[in-house]
Order: structure tokens, then C-alpha cells, then sequence
């Protein structure tokens, strides 16, 4: 089974950028789709972003569209998520997910923490 472990969250200032990277271990992660949530200080999980498994396809939450860009490097295992006109709304952990299809998401990392001040 996939194993993931996100990283690259910190503290930016309102219009800054992050980019977060979430490595996966295993043979198969060309098979995956892999997307990215996020967990508010309201306790809000929010749909961020997904991508197929050979990264044909991307999909994005209406909040993010236009200022988040998801993509993937299958020789790395790894899925990044570029974040660009970070918003203090943005503050959230951010988990990035495994599953089969996006209604199936059913292996997730850790966590890593964003937070944007004004």
C-alpha cells in the first residue's frame, strides 16, 4: 500500500508562494490519483485539488482555481502543489491523498501546516 509524507508548508506573508511536495512510496503510483485537501482552523475539509495518474487530467476547488497548480513527477513518486496569491484564507494543514478514483481517496499523509498572515 501506498505510504505518503507531505512537506514543504510554512509561514508566508498574504500574496506570497509555497510549494508543497508529497512523496509516496511504492511500484505502482502511476496507478493513482492523487489529490490534495485541506483542514481549516474551522475544522472545514475543503477539496483542493486532484490529478490523474499520468497526470492528463487536473481538477481544482473554485477557491483555489487560477492560483494553485497540482502536478506530478511519476519517476519521483512525488506530487507538488504550487501555491502562487496565498490569501490568509489558505491557512489550513494540507494533506495530500492516494485513491484508485476521486471518489476513493483512502490513503493520506500526515499533514503539513501553511499559514498565511495578513
Amino acid at each position: 500500500q501506498v505510504q505518503l509524507v507531505e512537506s514543504g508548508g510554512g509561514l508566508v506573508q498574504a500574496g506570497g508562494s509555497l510549494r508543497l511536495a508529497c512523496a509516496a512510496s511504492g511500484r505502482t503510483f502511476s496507478n493513482y490519483v492523487m489529490g490534495w485537501f485541506r483542514r481549516t482552523p474551522d475544522w472545514e475539509r475543503e477539496f483542493v485539488g486532484a490529478i490523474t495518474g499520468r497526470g492528463r487530467s487536473t481538477y481544482y476547488g473554485a477557491s483555489v482555481k487560477g492560483r494553485f497548480t497540482i502536478s506530478r513527477d511519476n519517476a519521483k513518486n512525488t506530487v507538488y502543489l504550487q501555491m502562487n496569491s496565498l490569501k490568509p484564507e489558505d491557512t489550513a494543514v494540507y494533506y495530500c491523498a492516494a485513491g484508485d478514483t476521486m471518489e476513493g481517496f483512502d490513503a493520506w499523509g500526515q499533514g503539513t501546516q501553511v499559514t498565511v498572515s495578513s
